[in-house]
């Protein structure tokens, strides 16, 4: 989980500070010189890292702090807005042109994942209810083309390619398709290159003249730490994108770039990759990373994925069921697959307040092989059984568990936990209040 041990420090720190009534400046500046280290830890920039201490302890040694009777709590919201203030302040949205199409030229380094972003880029536009084409404009790598052509296939969207044809020839054979079969956005997957490789960033250069894109995108590996700023910052001063795109930021566990590349360039952090699937990039959100960096959770955008996952219909029909207690075992199949939809479990428990850090590891990864071998079971019964689970029996018991490869204990805890959250259902909707599953 991206930042999962910057959160754990910080948390430490300021459990320290929760403990005492009142703090003296030395107090704050002894939590403010351990909050540095812990950014550092984390790979953030050291000039960045240094600026922030220095911002925060010039708030925190207020009068007003040092006076406060609960100090600790004002100390975590100047820590909070000053992290908000660092990677932004508010969500950067897209550009869009004033006459279709939008031009989204994506660049980056070699290996930054910025073929699969072009995918989850084209696979969320087209969700919005635009017509997205991704054109295929790296011509050095061995099977790039073939890689987002599967991509796009991936996200049902079409890409535009001409073989091994010079880029600048690519783009406007694309644009010229784009016009005549009214593809409202053009995202452009380019090669991967080194910011010290010069033909390759002059040809950068040029496809920027030929399109005068709307948005140039620079994708970030968020694993690179402090590497991220010397990037950001060459291909900024080239190119003077509009927009960062961190990917991997699901598999970093300091964060270092997110907090240090907004500081460095000036340019916002448009969006971020938190797993491998298409549905998996998400708006970049400055207060709501702030909240999970603090260990506060991030409710908002777990409701967002919520709302992604059920429609209006399919929520009212789950409230009927549940005031009903009509409640079966398909329906409990079916809250599975929308649990699915909404992305990792571990990224989900940890934008609950209060659970982040709870749940790691093995828990985590036992309860998702769990939820395969659940659904395993429910589908080795019959419409019949799946409709009326008290009929399921000795023999009936026996040719699920053949069906399903689980074992007699495993059916017999699947059921019972069924029951339990029949009955847990049952005490959420009072009879009269609808609810919702609570998985």
């Amino acid at each position: 989980m991206a930042f999962e041990g910057l959160s754990e420090k910080l948390n430490h720190i300021f459990s320290k500070l929760k403990n005492k009534g009142a703090l003296t400046e030395l107090e704050i500046k002894n939590a403010m010189r351990e909050v540095r280290v812990a950014l550092l830890a984390a790979d953030v920039n050291y000039q960045v890292a240094k600026d922030f201490i220095a911002r925060v302890s010039e708030k925190a040694l207020g009068e007003d702090i040092l006076k406060s009777l609960s100090p600790a709590q004002q100390v975590i919201k100047i820590v909070n807005e000053e992290l908000i203030a660092l990677m932004g302040s508010e969500n950067a949205r897209l550009a869009v042109a004033d006459r279709p199409p939008t031009i989204i030229l994506m660049c980056g380094l070699q290996g930054s994942g910025k073929t699969t972003m072009c995918g989850k880029l084209g696979y969320l536009l087209k969700k919005q209810g635009k017509k997205p084409l991704l054109v295929a404009c790296d011509i050095y790598r061995p099977a790039a083309i073939t890689q987002l052509q599967k991509v796009g296939a991936t996200a049902g969207v079409e890409v535009f390619e001409k073989g091994k044809t010079a880029p600048q020839i690519t783009v406007k054979k694309a644009l010229e398709y784009a016009l005549a079969n009214r593809f409202d956005t053009i995202v452009v997957d380019t090669a991967g290159r080194l910011q010290i490789d010069q033909p390759l960033m002059e040809e950068l250069s040029d496809l920027k003249k030929i399109l005068n894109p709307d948005e140039i995108l620079l994708v970030i590996d968020s694993t690179l730490g402090q590497e991220a700023v010397n990037v950001s910052s060459e291909f900024n001063r080239r190119l003077d994108v509009t927009g960062i795109v961190l990917s991997k930021l699901d598999g970093d566990t300091r964060g270092g770039a997110a907090l240090s590349v907004k500081a460095v360039t000036g340019k916002p952090i448009k969006f971020c990759s938190v797993g491998e699937k298409m549905n998996e990039l998400e708006p970049f959100y400055p207060d709501r990373m702030a909240s999970r960096i603090l260990g506060m959770g991030d409710v908002l955008t777990l409701i967002e994925k919520a709302e992604q996952a059920y429609t209006e219909e399919e929520a009212k029909k789950m409230q009927q069921k549940m005031r009903n207690a009509s409640f079966d075992l398909q329906d409990y199949l079916e809250q599975m697959d929308k649990l699915k939809k909404m992305g990792n479990l571990s990224d989900m428990v940890n934008m609950i307040p209060g659970m982040q850090g709870k749940l790691k590891g093995k828990d985590l990864e036992v309860d998702e092989d769990r939820i395969k071998r659940m659904k395993a079971i429910i589908l080795s019964m019959t419409p019949k059984e799946r409709h009326n689970p008290e009929i399921i029996k000795g023999s009936r018991r026996k040719r699920i568990c053949q069906g399903s490869g689980c074992t007699i204990q495993e059916v017999n805890q699947l059921l019972r936990q069924f029951e339990a959250t029949k009955d847990m259902m049952k005490r959420f909707s009072g009879g009269k209040r609808g609810g919702k599953l609570p998985f």
